[in-house]
């Protein structure tokens, strides 16, 4: 039942801001992308590239974390090392980086209660921290189509178990959005449509299209 009386605008508690939230990608490595075939590869590293260069925008912290980095799977994903070049990279022998003191506790130093959480795979490296970081108290957003599983079907029932638990799936182009919010704050317009056209698809190149023919501010 709607109380009008507390009806008013003003954006929901729930919603991701700048100031609420953290980037944690865990295992976007070349091993793990041999193995990932629930989506085509270059989708899901334009959307894990989308992603990271959101949080560059609106200064969200980020946690980069590998699993057997020399021993098996390999650097991580070069245009994260490359965004991100001060970043130390939590590197693992845990399958669930939620068993990696050091990876916890670079969590928790940003002091965020929301973690934007995608990687390799779906089903395994991340299910298993949104699970423990659900079950410690955390808001767990995971960005689907910045992640992949071994087939759909894997990919598929790890979301559906993660949702189950309370997760909420996302894109990363909806992060980006919510991030953003308001095309009045002009801090960050002009980079968040740079990031649109960058890794938006077709709405990238709508927004291309717009600028060019209506001018600079034509894109939301």
């Amino acid at each position: 039942m709607v109380n009008l009386d507390n009806v008013h605008a003003a954006p929901s508690p729930d919603l991701l801001t700048p100031g609420n939230a953290m980037m944690l990608f865990v295992d976007h490595q070349p091993q793990m992308f041999f193995g990932a075939a629930s989506a085509d590869r270059a989708g899901v590293i334009n959307a894990t590239v989308g992603l990271a260069k959101a949080a560059l925008v609106f200064d969200v912290p980020v946690v980069l974390s590998t699993v057997a980095a020399e021993s098996f799977s390999g650097p991580i994903l070069p245009q994260l090392a490359e965004l991100f070049p001060k970043h130390e990279v939590v590197d693992r022998t845990t399958m669930n980086a939620w068993e990696d003191p050091a990876l916890v506790d670079a969590v928790r130093a940003t002091g965020r209660s929301k973690i934007i959480l995608s990687g390799l795979w779906t089903e395994v490296c991340v299910v298993l921290p949104a699970m423990s970081a659900l079950a410690q108290g955390y808001e767990v957003y995971v960005v689907a189509d910045a992640s992949a599983g071994v087939t759909p079907t894997a990919h598929e029932l790890a979301m559906q178990r993660m949702t189950a638990a309370g997760a909420i799936p996302v894109t990363w182009l909806q992060v980006l959005l919510e991030l953003q919010r308001d095309w009045a704050r002009g801090e960050t317009y002009a980079p968040t449509l740079e990031v649109v056209k960058e890794h938006g698809g077709a709405y990238g190149m709508g927004v291309v299209y717009a600028q060019s023919m209506l001018g600079s501010h034509a894109g939301g």
